[in-house]
């Protein structure tokens, strides 16, 4: 009976995967933002930044800087998925506006590399 209950379970979830993957409605990737406006959004608020990772500064953080200034963001190795990205490789970031003692930064849930 375990075996046919675990069965049961792990196809429904391959199932929600491949559901997941065919979807091809719209996504909540937070509203397209400047930097300058995530400067003034309110914590918590997801919004999408379009520009470039132009410094590291430590740890997971770096420097962004798009048309409207930098802000500093945050970004685990596992949004980088094994990327390289160099300066002058255009992003789209897609986070988490937040603040902490150095100050308002943005937290990082999807890079994607713009051609």
């Amino acid at each position: 009976m375990k075996k046919v209950l675990s069965i049961i379970m792990l196809s429904g979830a391959l199932f929600a995967v491949n559901a997941s993957a065919n979807f091809t409605g719209p996504s909540v990737t937070g509203q397209t933002s400047t930097v300058q406006q995530a400067m003034s959004a309110r914590v918590g608020s997801y919004i999408t930044l379009t520009g470039y990772i132009v410094a590291h500064q430590r740890e997971n953080y770096f420097t962004f800087r798009d048309d409207s200034g930098t802000l500093r963001v945050e970004i685990e190795s596992s949004v980088w998925r094994g990327r390289d990205v160099s300066p002058q490789t255009r992003v789209r970031l897609m986070g988490e506006v937040d603040t902490g003692a150095a100050g308002r930064y943005l937290w990082v849930k999807s890079l994607d590399v713009v051609n």
